[in-house]
């Protein structure tokens, strides 16, 4: 299980060599959970939340990664072991590949399957939007049309024709979220994607659900041997997990899914966001949605993957797998 502590003042330690975690509730009233660490595969803390020494250590013994979060679910950084998830062997090819020709079906194909991860959403609310039909097919048609022009693109190499593949990938986001949008109550609808801070209830619970699944990628590529800061499309900025941001985009259509039925099956409440100068963010109530709601999607409810039902969560740590392989192979 994933542990999230997200409860401002919460406080996880070690008692009688299980996790602790120490918070007050609503009421004032202290609470006190144990957890032993063999349940546990990775500790999420957000902001205002603190831990001890022996906790980490304890974490590090259990190979249980601790990743810190600001308050709308980023990550800002993790405690890991040190070491590799396999060979280097793997990491000295992903830095070769990254800067060839070897890169570009690999990018092409990242941006294309969400793309079509987002028509596949889109399609599956058709079956129950009758009126909206000959818009929702307008978008898709649209959407379809942006994949062929993907396909298309020529070059030695990925930077070739990079600013093109960002083009049509924006493009595809803004019919995409622009048919959410119009698909929502009229309370909740938006007017396009917003960061940080989000504008909206809605990107609110899209951005910290992203950042859940950020982290989770991140790790799903450090177990497969892959270099988080090796990028194929994404730059290589200083610090910035490059390679992160390609490999977590077929993923993200899954977080628009959970957090679109949240809102369309009014789940959600005034009392799971807030507003501030400029933006919105999530309360403790608002955060626990999402969380719970995350867990079911990636790391309870199975799909059907490569012959076998699995989570979802399983099915991306293979992708990471056969990807560093096939590097490899070569």
């Amino acid at each position: 299980m994933q542990l999230y502590i997200t409860t401002f003042g919460s406080f996880l330690h070690i008692k009688d060599g299980m996790f602790q975690v120490k918070y007050t509730d609503e009421n004032g009233e202290t609470v006190k959970k144990k957890i032993p660490p063999k349940k546990v595969s990775g500790i999420v803390l957000d902001k205002g939340t603190s831990l001890t020494y022996e906790a980490v250590k304890t974490a590090l013994s259990h190979n249980i990664d601790i990743v810190f979060a600001e308050g709308d679910g980023a990550p800002i950084g993790r405690v890991w072991h040190s070491k590799l998830g396999s060979t280097t062997k793997i990491r000295k090819r992903q830095l070769e590949a990254s800067i060839g020709a070897e890169a570009i079906p690999w990018v092409k194909s990242w941006v294309s399957d969400k793309i079509n991860n987002q028509a596949d959403f889109i399609k599956e609310l058709k079956k129950h939007r009758k009126p909206k039909e000959e818009q929702i097919n307008d978008v898709l048609a649209r959407m379809e049309s942006l994949i062929q022009k993907i396909e298309e693109l020529n070059g030695e190499t990925v930077a070739d024709f990079a600013d093109s593949i960002r083009g049509y990938e924006g493009t595809a986001g803004r019919y995409y979220f622009g048919l959410l949008s119009s698909l929502l109550a009229k309370e909740y609808q938006f007017k396009g994607r917003s960061y940080r801070p989000a504008e909206d209830p809605f990107n609110a619970f899209l951005n910290y659900g992203y950042g859940i699944l950020y982290s989770r990628i991140e790790k799903c590529i450090m177990i497969a041997g892959l270099d988080p800061y090796v990028g194929f499309l994404h730059r290589d900025d200083y610090n910035q997990t490059s390679f992160v941001f390609d490999f977590i985009e077929p993923y993200r259509p899954f977080v628009d899914l959970t957090v679109y039925r949240l809102f369309s099956g009014k789940k959600v409440n005034q009392d799971h966001y807030y507003e501030f100068t400029n933006g919105v963010g999530l309360t403790k109530e608002g955060k626990k949605l999402i969380v719970e709601q995350f867990i079911q999607r990636f790391d309870v409810d199975k799909i059907r993957y490569r012959g076998r039902n699995q989570t979802r969560m399983n099915a991306i740590q293979q992708d990471a797998h056969t990807f560093a392989n096939k590097l490899i192979e070569v």
